[in-house]
């Protein structure tokens, strides 16, 4: 597996977006056939270093079942007080109200593509310097050398296509 696309959207330091230390948003294309969006390039303490997609962790509301972030004190649906219970932290103490969408399984795997990262972010910064720049992170992904029919408008659904196996719900 390579990375074999690396798209950077710098954060504008006068922007909310911005705080101390994200400087970047990418998204990276591995072997030219699977996407990973919304990474964030961080500035460190020892430098630059990739952050993998995440999203909050919820827990449900007892009353309502709507999901709620873990800090949250009432069901943002409801209104019930939620019960109070300890926050997940991990191994140095820290709180753990994210977790990864999609993350390398490997040091080899993260180390491959942190270098393909910030040496990208770096051309781009270079890139951000000349006049008419312009970011190409929200560009299509369509690859210009590929012919793809055009879709049926009578299958919209993935479930709708006879050589799929049908949903069987969820438990």
């Amino acid at each position: 597996m390579r990375v074999t696309e690396v798209r950077i959207k710098l954060v504008d330091e006068r922007t909310e977006q911005a705080n101390e230390r994200l400087r970047a948003f990418c998204s990276i294309t591995l072997d030219d056939a699977f996407v990973v969006r919304d990474l964030r390039i961080i500035e460190g303490a020892k430098g630059l270093f990739v952050a993998m997609p995440s999203r909050k962790i919820t827990e449900r509301c007892p009353s309502c079942r709507h999901k709620n972030p873990l800090t949250a004190r009432y069901c943002n649906n409801c209104g019930t007080r939620l019960p109070e219970r300890p926050l997940p932290t991990d191994e140095q103490g820290r709180l753990r109200l994210h977790t990864d969408v999609a993350h390398p399984i490997n040091q080899k795997c993260r180390d491959m593509i942190q270098r393909a990262v910030v040496q990208a972010f770096y051309r781009e910064l270079q890139r951000a310097k000349k006049p008419g720049y312009k970011s190409r992170y929200d560009d299509g992904y369509a690859s210009p050398n590929v012919s793809r029919p055009p879709l049926d408008p009578g299958h919209t659904r993935l479930a709708d296509s006879p050589d799929l196996p049908q949903d069987q719900g969820t438990p």
